[in-house]
């Protein structure tokens, strides 16, 4: 497909989008009225993924501003799914790190999540379910290399 016209491409990529934003927006109405945010989850799913990190570190891994941040930071904390210490490189900075209910919570929101795709995926073939598979990996790959990078650039011109 990386020889792919201009308009080919585009289209291709509307539809991806489209199907993309349609699933997650059944995802989310699937989740519990007490389910955490969006950003809250994303914050802790950052700090699983990654580690330790401070706020501004965190924010610029989520593409924000850490202003945004700064109240799902104080309530993530409040409620013990995170912790503020400072940095030892760096006193002046914070370093927020994932609780042991952090995980928890994280885990929990995941499997319901997972729950309510398992059950959509049952009224799926298996062969139908094996392209979804290929599908996420390849979505996987976008999301992590970016249309800029070179990694991915190298990939596509040699696959």
């Amino acid at each position: 497909m990386a020889t792919g016209e201009p308009a080919e491409l585009a289209a291709a990529a509307a539809e991806i989008r489209q199907a993309v934003t349609g699933l997650a927006r059944q995802m989310r109405a699937g989740r519990s009225p007490e389910a955490l945010s969006v950003n809250k989850l994303s914050v802790l799913a950052r700090l699983r993924r990654s580690g330790p990190a401070t706020p501004g570190e965190l924010a610029a891994a989520e593409h924000q501003q850490p202003q945004s941040l700064t109240r799902v930071f104080a309530e993530l904390e409040q409620t013990g799914l995170i912790t503020r210490s400072r940095d030892e490189r760096d006193r002046r900075q914070f370093v927020l790190a994932l609780t042991g209910a952090g995980r928890e919570a994280l885990a929990r929101d995941m499997a319901e999540r997972d729950r309510w795709l398992a059950a959509a995926l049952g009224g799926l073939t298996p062969t139908e379910r094996e392209v979804l598979r290929l599908a996420a990996s390849l979505m996987d790959r976008l999301a992590e290399d970016g249309p800029g990078s070179t990694e991915a650039a190298h990939r596509t011109t040699t696959h």
